[in-house]
């Protein structure tokens, strides 16, 4: 076809005939040049022209009516200079140049004009003149061999400019590359018309001179009016796809740039300016307040206890001068506040407490009973692993477009990839050689060979035999769909020619289409092979088809039929499977022949993710074992050595207390498996971590404050100790439980199912565990006690020992936390210092929030030692067309004009704003669109088809039935032949309706085939739902395809920008149309998830501050409470963008999990300080009240908060560090170590302080006045045994 196109160009020259004339031409008006056929130069040339100086005579009738309609209206007088033979050969060549012109009106009417003024002017002599002749061999009568064409270098630039960006769609390539050999200027363009080529080309050499070149010469260039490809007039008016400026103006897109003042982005900036002038004010506001107070009254201090027998009888003298408070312990007493809900909070606390350890057995079993049920639910257990179901909202816009797409076209192809590369070379060495050809053909042949067997999918118990043909998408029936470049050579190994196979795939990469494979659609080079070299600039560049031998990688896809039929998936599966053991064995071939091959198969992501989670499981299994034998350890605190170690360890407790922990989660998902939520990835490993270091560091609390009472009110029964611990701890617990579950509650509101069923399952875990700690762990506290008061060996209470119980000494830890840290935490340098470090944390975190990335590579998922990691390699390497994408149409009725205007592309009259036209346009910008390739308009493609120009195309029988390309034209009449109006550049007259459809269904069925590469059954059998009934069309899509996608960030924004390109088309059309690519559903989280992150987090921090200002009666607090757990966040976020970790559905979860924790670090600490414990009395030499009430917390609670949260999470996530998923370490072990780290010291260090400087007043508990003076006593008898103790350390 290709060389039928290229043979048109001999027409123009040989079509004059005329008599020679022995005198010269006269160069003016009226008189001709050439005229006639006068022979040929040899046998086997074309005939060539006679000169003929003679003047231009009339035509006959007959002749002007074949002149005016060939050549137009222009031609309806004056005399010529060509006779009817003439102009039969000038119509017929005509017609040969129409097929590929046609789409741009203006280029052919310019084609024919510029000929038939050649051909048949009556002024010919002005500009044709006659520079070379011979005698015909044929004839022995003189022929032109050379002449001049003068036309001005205007005409010639408006001749090229109309036709230069013609597309040409069955090469997807130009029609200037046949025309006028790709030339780039308008005189190459004619150069190329007029040099001599005699079998393919001019038979004569024509030259064009220049403007330059013809003054002074005597002729006069020819200058009439071209049309333009953009002309007003709509029957010459070309396409925007051919004509630039026939195209749209679309709005313009604003760049996505980034404010930089050097190498520091403007946001980051700002935040160093803004905590360097936050400092400023801070250490100057702190320094005039000090500065006021020195100049006021004197400073209030308190006489406190120290460790120093001296300085305590001093401050014991001081306060009974001052205060009279005979044991130096409680100074100063103010007055403190009520706060009813407390007050009733310690009532209901100790009534439950009270009945669970004054009813162990039943409580326990109750509880036992209640989980059981809970855990039914554990039959519909049911674990999610579907990509689609995990990260996308049902009601989210791309899964309802994805599962409108899959009903109307079905699902998108199941894509099996290989990459072949050199594996001796490295990057930069090509790939391409015969024995690699070769061995590959056989390679593919092992493949179409794969044959296995699938048992009863019909139900009937048999197993089926399935090969490739079977499962392969064949949109023709004449052929599998596989890109590979063994289809150039028809998948026949006996075409590879071992001299020439490379000058065979220079030229079928060059023209596809005269190398169709046995499915019949072109194959592109860019598909086929990677890093091709690229030739040209910006809009122009392409790859370099001569160079194909340079190319560093062949590509090759199999394509296999997706379904929504299970049993097909399964058959699907099946073969894919077989064919993973193929390309086992062929990955040692390749290393072999020094080769290396990258490949992947439809089921091998799922089965590789999978693989790292079974690889994963010993890693979390280890680490919880870890977390829960030191938790256990470690509450059995510190006592001095003696017989009865074993009575007064707490090991088996800390067992219970994790088993309670374990029984929570499973409880949680028993009922909502019930309820139908199912569990996921996420939840299987995050929730016990979450829970665990909730959960033990309740159980931390409750022990520690247990052992307490037990030493200051052991004359208490067990279940009285055990009441007044749940009541001073259970307030506590419910501030943390009540926050925790609020926050994960408004994540259960989100529509990402990852997310919400996590959030779901978090708030579930966090109330069951709370209320078990509450009530099953209190009976089991006095079991405990029970057990210890008999001298019953821990863990094996049929054991006794016996002997006095051992003087429990105070641990190192909570020495430490009360001589060293907290006094000297509460120093005023050490207040600016903590608060002016953790103020420069926070802003430095929100100055990294720019470096923030989005997205999963799909490589981190991956284990580090899975094949696929080398294939995504490649892929981002060696890719140089990204994913196809289709734009999708909803309702369009294309049966109607109106429609078909809206859609289409190629015609004059197409609406300005077509889908066609808008996508075209943004193809032409795809540094923001992401747009590459031109869409594939089956409307345009459709219509041409009717075009009778091409012949071989639309044909049909005298019976109606369509013809097929081996029928001869003499059984066949081309549609729309004879039609009235004709068919046109207008559409005028175009079928609709039924009509419409009866063509559609005709184009349908048609192989594309060369003759006729328009024909619709391969590239758009798929691209159509049509109702009958209704007469309408109400799903099309229109393909094409992105730019090289090769990372997280692109994947990102090409979907962004493919939402955008879809909204601009509705809005232009009035027509829904909505984007789709396979991996569009696994990006559309990332189109809100910052957004939905700030919601999240900013949700949670005010159901923060709302509960724990209810619950500890203090705004004051609880907003320090809630900034906190803020810039907690906020710095686990600097960390991510530091330490390269994402933002995505994992991390979100993880940041939801940062609010959870950061509460239960804060909580305790906060309540602590709001109500003091009041037999630890005040102890620090200052006169701040708020600072005597934080000493009081960090001594009471600190340790408990260190050993039972910190630590164990500390050992727990450590072990994670020696995962083999890359996932497990960027996602958790570099999240979770970031997380204990900083919620740790802002919950120990930071809040500490500031509650010191803003936090609010502190009340009293009424049920604890009864025993004021047991506390009291108790703290007289704590201090002297912490003396006693220090002393023996001394020792």
């Amino acid at each position: 076809m290709v060389h039928r196109l290229l043979a048109l160009l001999t027409l123009f020259v040989v079509l004059w005939v005329g008599s020679v004339q022995a005198a010269e031409a006269p160069h003016q008006k009226g008189y001709c040049s050439i005229r006639g056929q006068c022979g040929k130069k040899s046998i086997f040339g074309s005939k060539l022209p006679c000169p003929d100086p003679s003047p231009a005579s009339p035509p006959s009738p007959d002749l002007r009516a074949s002149l005016v309609r060939i050549c137009g209206d222009d031609w309806a007088d004056g005399n010529i200079c060509c006779d009817a033979d003439q102009l039969e050969a000038l119509e017929g060549n005509l017609k040969r140049v129409q097929p590929i012109l046609s789409s741009c009106p203006a280029c052919l009417k310019n084609f024919e004009a510029f000929f038939c003024t050649l051909t048949c002017s009556g002024d010919q002599s002005t500009f044709l003149n006659v520079t070379g002749t011979q005698v015909a061999a044929t004839t022995g009568k003189e022929v032109v061999t050379r002449m001049s064409y003068y036309v001005t270098d205007k005409h010639a630039e408006a001749f090229f400019d109309s036709c230069k960006s013609v597309k040409f769609s069955a090469t997807n390539g130009y029609v200037m590359d046949f025309i006028g050999g790709g030339a780039k200027t308008a005189r190459g363009f004619l150069a190329f018309l007029g040099e001599e080529k005699p079998l393919l080309g001019s038979p004569i050499q024509i030259d064009f001179p220049t403007d330059d070149q013809s003054a002074g010469s005597g002729m006069i260039p020819v200058q009439g009016d071209m049309r333009s490809c953009g002309d007003q007039d709509v029957r010459y008016r070309c396409a925007c796809v051919d004509c630039p400026s026939a195209c749209p103006t679309l709005d313009d897109v604003p760049p996505r740039t980034t404010c930089h003042m050097g190498v520091l982005p403007c946001f980051s900036l700002a935040m160093i300016l803004l905590y360097a002038l936050g400092l400023v004010a801070f250490l100057s506001g702190w320094g005039l307040v000090a500065h006021k107070k020195r100049k006021g009254s004197p400073t209030r201090r308190a006489r406190m206890l120290t460790d120093d027998h001296d300085a305590a009888s001093s401050i014991t003298s001081s306060t009974r001068d001052g205060d009279g408070d005979e044991d130096g312990l409680l100074v100063e007493e103010e007055v403190m506040r009520r706060y009813p809900l407390q007050d009733k909070l310690y009532a209901l606390f100790y009534d439950l407490g009270l009945r669970c350890a004054t009813y162990p057995a039943t409580t326990i079993g109750t509880a036992l009973l209640v989980l059981g049920v809970m855990c039914l639910g554990w039959l519909r257990f049911g674990v999610e692993t579907d990509p689609v179901r995990l990260w996308v909202s049902p009601s989210s816009p791309a899964a309802r477009e994805k599962i409108f797409f899959d009903e109307s076209f079905g699902p998108f192809f199941r894509a099996e990839q290989v990459f072949l590369s050199n594996g001796s070379g490295g990057v930069g060495s090509p790939v391409l050689s015969y024995e690699t050809l070769k061995w590959w053909f056989r390679v593919e042949e092992r493949v179409r060979g794969i044959v296995v067997e699938v048992d009863d999918i019909d139900g009937d118990g048999e197993s089926v035999r399935v090969g490739w043909g079977d499962v392969c998408y064949n949109p023709t029936g004449t052929g599998c769909v596989v890109q590979s470049l063994t289809g150039y050579f028809g998948d026949d190994i006996e075409m590879l020619d071992p001299e020439y196979w490379l000058d065979d795939l220079e030229a079928c990469a060059s023209q596809p289409v005269s190398c169709l494979p046995p499915y019949g659609q072109p194959l592109k080079p860019e598909v086929l092979l990677g890093r091709i070299p690229e030739k040209g600039e910006g809009e122009a560049r392409e790859v370099d088809t001569s160079r194909i031998g340079e190319a560093e990688a062949v590509i090759v896809t199999w394509v296999v039929r997706n379904s929504l039929d299970a049993d097909k998936i399964r058959k699907a599966e099946a073969w894919e499977a077989g064919m993973q053991k193929v390309l086992r064995e062929v990955e040692g071939e390749a290393e072999e022949m020094g080769l290396r091959i990258s490949w992947n198969t439809e089921i091998s992501l799922a089965q590789e993710l999978n693989k790292s989670t079974n690889t994963d499981a010993g890693i979390v299994v280890v680490s919880y074992v870890i977390m829960f034998f030191y938790a256990s350890l470690a509450l059995g605190g510190s006592w001095r050595f003696s017989r009865r170690i074993m009575v007064e360890s707490k090991f088996g407790l800390g067992i219970v207390g994790i088993v309670i922990v374990l029984l929570s989660v499973a409880a949680s998902i028993g009922l909502f498996s019930a309820m139908g939520v199912k569990v996921t990835l996420i939840i299987a490993e995050v929730i016990p971590f979450l829970v665990l270091a909730i959960g033990v560091d309740n159980i931390f609390l409750l022990v520690h404050e247990f052992e307490r009472i037990n030493a200051s009110l052991s004359s208490l029964s067990v279940e009285e100790r055990a009441a007044r611990t749940l009541a001073r701890v259970g307030p506590s617990i419910l501030l943390s439980a009540t926050a925790e579950v609020l926050a994960f509650g408004l994540g259960g509101l989100v529509g990402m199912p990852a997310v919400r069923n996590f959030a779901v399952y978090a708030a579930g875990a966090v109330v069951i565990d709370a209320v078990l700690q509450c009530t099953a762990f209190v009976s089991a506290l006095v079991l405990d006690q029970r057990r210890v008061d008999a001298g019953r060996v821990d863990c094996f209470p049929i054991l006794r020992v016996g002997g006095r119980g051992g003087k429990r000494r105070e641990g190192m830890l909570d020495r430490v936390i009360r001589k060293w840290y907290a006094p000297n935490l509460l120093r005023k340098p050490v207040k600016a210092v903590v608060v002016a470090v953790f103020v420069g944390l926070f802003f430095a975190a929100l100055g990294l929030f720019p470096k923030l990335e989005l997205g999963l590579d799909q490589r981190i998922a991956l284990p580090r030692d899975s094949y696929m990691v080398d294939y995504f390699d490649d892929m981002y390497a060696y890719m140089q067309q990204g994913p196809p994408v289709y734009f999708v149409t909803k309702d369009l009725n294309a049966t109607t004009l109106e429609g078909q205007r809206a859609l289409c592309g190629r015609f004059s009259t197409c609406d300005e704003f077509s889908l066609a036209n808008v996508l075209e346009q943004e193809r032409k910008r795809e540094e923001v669109s992401f747009i590459a390739e031109p869409a594939a308009s089956w409307v345009d493609d459709f219509l041409h088809w009717l075009n009778p120009s091409n012949d071989m195309c639309c044909r049909v029988k005298s019976s109606g039935e369509q013809c097929v390309p081996d029928d001869s034209e003499d059984e066949c009449e081309v549609c729309f032949a004879d039609r009235e109006p004709g068919w046109n550049i207008t559409m005028t007259g175009f079928p609709e309706g039924q009509e419409f459809l009866e063509y559609l269904g005709r184009w349908i069925e048609s192989p594309t085939v060369e003759s006729c590469p328009l024909a619709g059954q391969a590239a758009y059998s798929d691209a159509l739902v049509v109702d009958y009934e209704k007469v309408m069309t109400p799903a099309t899509h229109f393909r094409t395809s992105h730019k090289p996608l090769r990372s997280q960030r692109d994947f990102i924004d090409a979907y962004a920008a493919a939402r955008r390109v879809a909204k601009e088309i509705t809005d232009k059309t009035g027509t829904e149309v909505f984007p789709y690519s396979v991996f569009y559903i696994y990006f559309d989280q990332y189109a809100t998830i910052v957004s939905l992150a700030f919601k999240l987090v900013g949700s949670a921090l005010i159901a923060i501050l709302a509960v724990t200002s209810v619950i500890l009666g203090s705004f004051p607090t609880a907003l320090v409470v809630m900034c906190v757990v803020g810039m907690i966040v906020v710095d686990v976020v600097g960390v991510m963008a530091l330490w390269g970790v994402s933002l995505n559905a994992v991390s979100l979860v993880n940041l939801v999990i940062c609010v959870g924790i950061g509460v239960e670090f804060c909580s305790h600490v906060a309540r602590g300080f709001m109500v003091p414990n009041q037999g630890l009395g005040k102890h620090l030499k200052t006169g701040s009240e708020r600072d005597e009430r934080v000493w009081n917390s960090l001594v009471s609670v600190g340790g408990s908060v260190f050993s039972g949260i910190t630590l164990t999470k500390f050992i727990g996530v450590a072990v994670l560090a020696f995962t083999r998923s890359k996932i497990f370490e960027v996602y958790y072990f570099r999240m979770w170590l970031a997380l204990v780290i900083l919620a740790a010291a802002h919950g120990l260090i930071f809040l500490p302080v500031v509650l010191s400087l803003f936090g609010g007043k502190g009340y009293a508990l009424e049920g604890e006045e009864v025993v004021e003076e047991a506390w009291r006593n108790d703290a007289r008898h704590r201090y002297n045994q912490a003396l006693l103790a220090d002393g023996d350390d001394s020792d």
